[in-house]
């Protein structure tokens, strides 16, 4: 049987085993049993003509072949996922399941109370959110809505710039008390500082307003802006913080705010062929207005 005439279910176990790296690990995740989780492999296996995985001490090990497989199987997987969502929609009322990525410290930060008031006013309308810096693809509809820190530029895609969003150094003021006030971005050097392991979009930016910034050497790393912001709150240096969030914890304060003037661009981008469906135009306004009211309120909490 050729591989192009199995069904999704085969594929759908194909990438369970890549993830779990078991047969039967691939079962529970899926909620089948074993033997058919084999027979499923089996199948692309002869299909393939050749072994995808090899038996090893620490489990299934993919080949090469496997792993040349691996894109084409996520796609597949995205396609069904967004087939899944399309047919949870009414084609009148605001009814379905809407999938949404954004960075992690504007899911667990930001979008929550937007999203809450906006199931209060559609309760038929399922939200996923996908929480990741990793820019996760519209035009093959991983996801349907996308806050996103840098500008789109496929055709076709829909997006509202929301402007930038203040960001500030931060630090809570008991490591303040104990470790001194810098009073010159140079003076950052003598301080613990939190920051990133990787170069991010506004980190990037960040570095190309301040160039004394590419020098620092970083005490705490991490690629997750909440482990940061969360590293900042505990009293464990100085880092970057959007506004908006420190100002909601008096025992964070902002330091040198005439010398470090950051605006994070921000955009909330869907798919062009979702701008008509109902769950998808109410989700998107409702992010807009409540993105764009929290950028008004960091501003606010600038001047």
């Amino acid at each position: 049987m050729p591989l192009q005439t199995l069904d999704w279910d085969h594929y759908r176990t194909f990438l369970a085993i890549l993830e779990q790296g078991s047969q039967s690990a691939a079962a529970r995740a899926l909620g089948l049993t074993q033997p058919t989780v084999g027979r499923h492999l089996d199948a692309l296996e002869n299909a393939a003509g050749k072994p995808l995985f090899l038996r090893s001490y620490k489990g299934l090990l993919p080949t090469e072949t496997a792993l040349s497989m691996r894109s084409y199987a996520e796609t597949m997987a995205a396609s069904a996922a967004a087939l899944a969502r399309a047919a949870s929609g009414n084609s009148e009322n605001p009814e379905g399941t809407v999938r949404i990525s954004a960075s992690e410290v504007v899911g667990l930060e930001v979008l929550p109370p937007i999203l809450a008031d906006l199931q209060e006013r559609y309760p038929l309308v399922t939200i996923e959110l996908s929480l990741s810096d990793a820019l996760e693809d519209l035009l093959k509809q991983q996801v349907d809505i996308a806050v996103r820190m840098v500008e789109p530029t496929q055709g076709a895609l829909v997006s509202r710039k929301i402007g930038g969003i203040p960001v500030g150094m931060f630090a809570h003021r008991r490591y303040l008390d104990r470790h001194g006030w810098p009073e010159t971005i140079e003076d950052l050097s003598r301080h613990r500082l939190i920051g990133f392991d990787r170069q991010l979009t506004y980190v990037r930016e960040a570095i190309k307003a301040y160039p004394a910034m590419a020098g620092i050497s970083f005490s705490f790393r991490a690629d997750s802006n909440a482990a940061q912001l969360a590293m900042i709150r505990a009293e464990g240096g100085i880092g970057m913080c959007q506004i908006g969030l420190a100002a909601h914890d008096p025992d964070l304060v902002q330091l040198l705010p005439a010398e470090f003037d950051l605006q994070l661009m921000t955009f909330l981008v869907m798919h062009e062929n979702l701008k008509m469906v109902p769950r998808c135009r109410v989700v998107f306004d409702a992010l807009a207005d409540g993105l764009l009211a929290y950028r008004g309120n960091s501003s606010a909490s600038v001047s």
